[in-house]
């Protein structure tokens, strides 16, 4: 397997594991005797457990090296995820995912460094396809989950299955992935300069992520008044175009160069948000959704990039202190948009995210050094 095979299937055994827990959830939820309020409580673990990790996941990658994090996370996440489907009470659900949150971060960490290295040794810009294959995996690892348990397959025997090709792809990568390691530098640093400048952008990226995941299908049946089955939509076309764009992003980048995907991709989000939130048609705000997806497709993986390129700081330290809090965004933020459009409109938080998005337009392309 090459260096460039290994890397992908570093970055779809992650989106692979983290999708395949979402058709579980009805199960879980039943099994327990959970209300909505009580799975959501429940749910805020797994986030808690990455945001606890990520800070200090750079320290331990310096001292262990990606490859030993990688496969050591990798193989806790088949272990703790057929725990999901067998929990007793909510507490141990809570705690479960917790742990796995605790993996997950660690898991993150390692193969977006590794994809560092790899760009790095290939002299090639990679990162939005990697981030692209990611994508991949969450559409193999939910639709595989809904298959064996559409086929009346038990749900533990389902993500057991899942929790065994995990290990393989798992193993498979391991062995290329970087053992490079710093075991000087300290476990955790504060982000400063253009790190912390690339953390808050990629908050905003990951808060209008997290936003259209949690809110788009709100907008489109209050809006419109669709059913459930067709307020999914937004989203679809939103995960559609964002995959399709980061498999495509690295030869975009190639062609246009960082700063004009930095400035293009914001722009065109925003305006999404935009023709999202206009009370016309339906489809219109489908095809909003579209558009925010295609243009923030790219953000995030660049930004990445663009970490492991300055010298303010260790780049395995670096990596870690954007990334937390870049991911506050996703939970944070979607939170935020609620309170907005309790005391405003859901339009209105929609348009605030426009203008967010401006703004990464505005500053992102500072974060580089010139094309």
């Amino acid at each position: 397997m090459s260096l460039l095979t290994a890397t992908r299937l570093a970055f779809i055994v992650p989106g692979y594991a983290i999708s395949a827990w979402a058709p579980l959830i009805p199960h879980v939820q039943a099994q327990i005797g959970l209300n909505n309020a009580q799975l959501g409580m429940a749910l805020l673990a797994l986030g808690a457990g990455s945001m606890t990790t990520m800070p200090i996941a750079g320290g331990l990658v310096g001292k262990t090296g990606c490859r030993r994090l990688f496969a050591a996370s990798g193989f806790a996440v088949a272990f703790i995820l057929p725990l999901l489907a067998i929990v007793p009470s909510a507490l141990l659900l809570a705690i479960t995912l917790f742990a796995l949150g605790v993996a997950m971060g660690l898991l993150s960490c390692a193969r977006n460094l590794h994809a560092i290295h790899t760009e790095r040794a290939l002299n090639k810009r990679l990162m939005s396809g990697f981030h692209g294959f990611y994508s991949v995996g969450c559409i193999l690892g939910a639709g595989s989950m809904s298959i064996l348990m559409g086929s009346g397959v038990a749900p533990a025997l389902a993500i057991l299955t899942v929790a065994i090709a995990i290990m393989i792809g798992v193993t498979l990568s391991a062995r290329h992935i970087t053992d490079e390691r710093n075991a000087s530098g300290p476990a955790y640093a504060r982000p400063r300069g253009v790190v912390l400048a690339i953390g808050i952008l990629c908050f905003i990226a990951f808060m209008a992520e997290g936003s259209v995941l949690d809110w788009s299908a709100l907008l489109l049946s209050g809006h419109f008044r669709l059913d459930a089955a067709r307020a999914g939509l937004g989203y679809v076309a939103f995960a559609t175009t964002m995959t399709g764009g980061r498999l495509l992003g690295d030869r975009l980048v190639r062609r246009f160069g960082d700063r004009l995907m930095l400035i293009s991709g914001p722009v065109i989000a925003a305006a999404g948000f935009v023709v999202a939130v206009l009370p016309l048609h339906w489809t219109l705000a489908v095809f909003g959704f579209a558009l925010v997806g295609a243009g923030l497709a790219n953000v995030v993986p660049l930004l990445y990039s663009a970490v492991g390129r300055q010298t303010i700081m260790p780049q395995n330290l670096a990596l870690t202190a954007a990334g937390s809090i870049g991911f506050a965004g996703i939970l944070t933020g979607p939170a935020a948009i609620g309170f907005i459009a309790q005391w405003t409109s859901l339009s209105t938080s929609f348009l605030i995210l426009a203008l967010l998005t401006t703004l990464v337009a505005r500053y992102a392309p500072r974060t580089i050094s010139r094309d």
